[in-house]
C-alpha cells in the first residue's frame, strides 16, 4: 500500500557543507593551538609591526617635504638606531647603578615594610605574613636571584634587538609584500580592502606614536618629581613608570601604588602622601587631556571596549598582549565596521532588485 502522507523535502545539508563546516572548525582550532604555542613570535611580529608603521609614518612625512623615499627610510632607521644607542649609553650606567642598589637593599626595605602600621593591619587580618612565606619559597642563597636577573635582562635585550630588527626589515620590505596581497584581490573587493588596510595603518600609527609621547612625558615628569623629592632609585623607577602608561589605565595605576608604596618605607607617610597626590594628579593629566587629545584623532575606541580588551589579551599573552590590545581592539572595530558596512550594502541591493 503506497504512503500518502506528504513527502518530506529533500536535505538541505550536502557532503560539501559538512567537510566545509568541518575543516573550519579544525582550521581554528589548529590556529589557536599555533598562537598559544608561538606566543613569543607572535609578540615580537605584533610589536615589530607597530613600530614598523610608526617608522614608515615618519618616513612619509619626511617624503611630504621633499625627501625621496629610498633616503627618507634609512634615515629613520639610522636616527633611531642612533636615539637608541644615545639612550643605552646615557641611561643603561646609572640605571644599572641604581638597580643594583635597589637589589641590595631589598632585603632591608621588605623588613622596614614589615614594621609599617599598613602591613601590620593587614597581617593582623589576613594572616599575611605567612602566606606570603608559603607562596614565595626561601632563597637557596644570593646566587639564585642575581642569575634569575641576569637571565633577566639578556633575554629582554635580546628581545628588543630582535624586536628592533625585525621592525626595520617590516619597514623595508612590508609595503611591497602588502601591495602584492592586495594585487591578487578581485576588482570589485580591492578598493574595500585597501580601506581596511589603510585604515588600520592610520589607526595602528597614531597610535604607537601616541604611546611613545605619553610614556616619554611620564617617564620625564616622573622622574624629575622622584629626583626633586629625593627618592632613592628615582630613575629606574622614573623609566619604569613610562613604561607602564603603553598598558592604558592599569599600568599607570599599578605603577604609582608600587612607588607610592616604596616611598611610604624610605620616606615615611609625608613623602608617600606627597607621591600618592603627584600619580592621582599626573593619572588625571594623562586620561583627561594627554590620552583623549593624542588619540582623539587616531584610535577612537569606547573606554568599556578598551578595558574588556585589555583583560582578555592580558590573560591571553601576558604584558605583551595587554600593550596591544587597544591597537588590536581598533582593528577588530575597523573590521567590524567594514563588514556591517557590506552587510548593508548587500540588503539595500537586494530591497532595489525587483521581485
Amino acid at each position: 500500500m503506497a504512503n500518502s502522507g506528504p513527502a518530506r523535502p529533500a536535505s538541505q545539508v550536502t557532503l560539501k557543507t559538512v567537510f566545509t563546516v568541518c575543516f573550519g572548525v579544525l582550521a581554528v582550532t589548529a590556529l589557536v593551538f599555533f598562537l598559544l604555542r608561538t606566543q613569543v613570535s607572535v609578540t615580537l611580529s605584533l610589536g615589530a609591526g607597530m613600530l614598523a608603521v610608526a617608522m614608515n609614518h615618519a618616513a612619509e612625512a619626511l617624503t611630504r617635504r621633499g625627501l625621496p623615499r629610498k633616503v627618507a627610510v634609512p634615515a629613520v632607521v639610522v636616527t633611531l638606531l642612533a636615539l637608541s644607542a644615545g639612550l643605552s649609553v646615557m641611561l643603561i650606567p646609572p640605571v644599572a647603578s641604581q638597580a643594583k642598589a635597589l637589589f641590595a637593599a631589598a632585603p632591608m626595605l621588605w623588613q622596614k615594610l614589615q614594621h609599617t602600621r599598613l602591613f601590620l593591619a593587614l597581617d593582623a587580618h589576613f594572616d599575611l605574613s605567612e602566606q606570603l612565606r608559603q607562596s614565595v619559597p626561601a632563597a637557596a642563597g644570593a646566587v639564585a636571584p642575581v642569575l634569575v636577573a641576569i637571565g633577566g635582562v639578556l633575554s629582554a635585550v635580546g628581545g628588543l634587538l630582535t624586536l628592533l630588527l625585525l621592525a626595520i626589515f617590516m619597514l623595508l620590505f612590508g609595503g611591497d609584500l602588502v601591495a602584492a596581497i592586495l594585487a591578487e584581490a578581485s576588482p570589485a573587493n580591492k578598493d574595500r580592502y585597501e580601506r581596511i588596510v589603510e585604515k588600520v595603518y592610520g589607526s595602528v600609527g597614531g597610535y604607537v606614536g601616541g604611546v611613545i609621547g605619553i610614556c616619554s612625558i611620564n617617564a620625564t615628569l616622573t622622574t624629575a618629581f622622584l629626583a626633586i623629592t629625593g627618592m632613592p632609585f628615582f630613575l629606574p623607577l622614573g623609566i619604569l613608570s613610562g613604561f607602564s602608561s603603553a598598558i592604558p589605565y592599569a599600568g599607570p595605576l599599578v605603577a604609582g601604588s608600587s612607588i607610592t608604596l616604596l616611598a611610604l618605607i624610605t620616606g615615611g607617610p609625608l613623602k608617600a602622601l606627597v607621591t600618592g597626590v603627584y600619580f592621582i594628579l599626573y593619572g588625571q593629566l594623562e586620561g583627561s587631556v594627554l590620552s583623549p587629545l593624542i588619540f582623539r584623532r587616531t584610535v577612537h575606541i569606547n573606554p568599556l571596549v578598551t578595558t574588556v580588551a585589555i583583560l582578555f589579551m592580558a590573560e591571553f599573552m601576558g604584558l605583551p598582549g595587554a600593550i596591544i590590545a587597544v591597537p588590536a581592539a581598533a582593528t577588530t572595530q575597523i573590521l567590524i565596521r567594514e563588514l556591517l558596512s557590506l552587510r548593508k550594502q548587500q540588503d539595500a541591493k537586494l530591497r532595489r532588485e525587483p521581485a
